[in-house]
């Protein structure tokens, strides 16, 4: 007996294809080419994948979307030069996507945290840039939690040989930060950060599919390109919407549902079981 809902096998469909999905797409160049024609593909991705249910009560507050790019060195080169800040050459420096506090005091903590988490690292921080972004399409809830987002800026230090060096150099100091802000009573709610890389920069956060392109005001821009686009629109069906929890997370987009078993330190996937979730963020 067909599904009522599912129609019987014909032309090119296939009910054994159906499967659940939160909103996962990709695009890329085969050839590794970049264009900012890649990232406007992957927002109108975006918007088409837009979730029945991912939306409260109010109808401007999403679960969360985004998308992941490769670093767009020529763009940030331009952004950078108006701030005084010399970039190395490419893949010789990352940039930090971060999600701050509202409360003055408390950001210029997390942002000395990083920074000398950092140094100590060995890595040299350049400088700091504020994230032009437009909320006038978010819903009030959403406003109220809103972050401050800024892009951290590192030359690799001379500790590291190569670029995987690097990373991981960056994701200790990474880790290091997430620990000594917590300990003041700062939590991952407040300070986040979606991305630390010399490869790939994440823009996200508690926004609808089709509110990516317009909230951050960098994804307009010409100079903005990749050969790669992994865009993501969550339902959170048991945990509520967060702007942390927005994917892309910075190595994967999953499609599942990630349950809490024993608070921050025990969770497990189901459908497509990522058991090194942890181990990733």
């Amino acid at each position: 007996m067909n599904h009522p809902y599912i129609p019987s096998k014909q032309g090119l469909y296939d009910p054994v294809n159906e499967h659940d999905a939160c909103g996962v797409g990709f695009v890329a160049h085969i050839k590794g080419n970049k264009s900012h024609s890649i990232v406007q593909q992957g927002l109108q991705i975006l918007e088409h994948l837009t979730h029945r249910g991912a939306t409260g009560a109010d109808p401007l507050a999403g679960d969360g979307a985004g998308i992941l790019i490769q670093i767009p060195d020529a763009f940030l080169r331009q952004v950078t030069a108006d701030l005084n800040i010399s970039l190395p050459e490419v893949n010789h420096y990352a940039v930090g996507m971060v999600f701050l506090p509202q409360n003055e005091k408390k950001r210029l903590e997390c942002e000395q945290i990083l920074s000398q988490c950092l140094i100590d690292a060995g890595q040299k921080v350049l400088g700091w840039r504020l994230v032009p972004t437009d909320n006038t399409g978010l819903g009030e809830s959403v406003k109220v939690v809103e972050p401050i987002i800024k892009q951290i800026f590192i030359a690799q230090g001379e500790n590291c040989p190569d670029q995987n060096t690097f990373e991981r150099k960056l994701f200790v100091a990474r880790k290091r930060s997430e620990h000594q802000v917590l300990a003041l009573g700062i939590d991952r709610k407040e300070f986040y950060v979606p991305s630390l890389s010399s490869k790939t920069i994440i823009y996200k956060g508690m926004l609808l599919a089709d509110q990516v392109g317009t909230y951050y005001l960098d994804l307009k821009n010409p100079a903005m390109v990749s050969a790669l686009a992994l865009v993501h629109q969550r339902f959170s069906t048991n945990t509520f919407p967060t702007w942390d929890l927005a994917h892309p997370f910075r190595m994967i987009a999953h499609n599942g549902e990630i349950n809490t078993l024993t608070g921050r330190y025990g969770i497990c996937f189901t459908g497509r079981g990522f058991k090194e979730y942890l181990a990733i963020n």
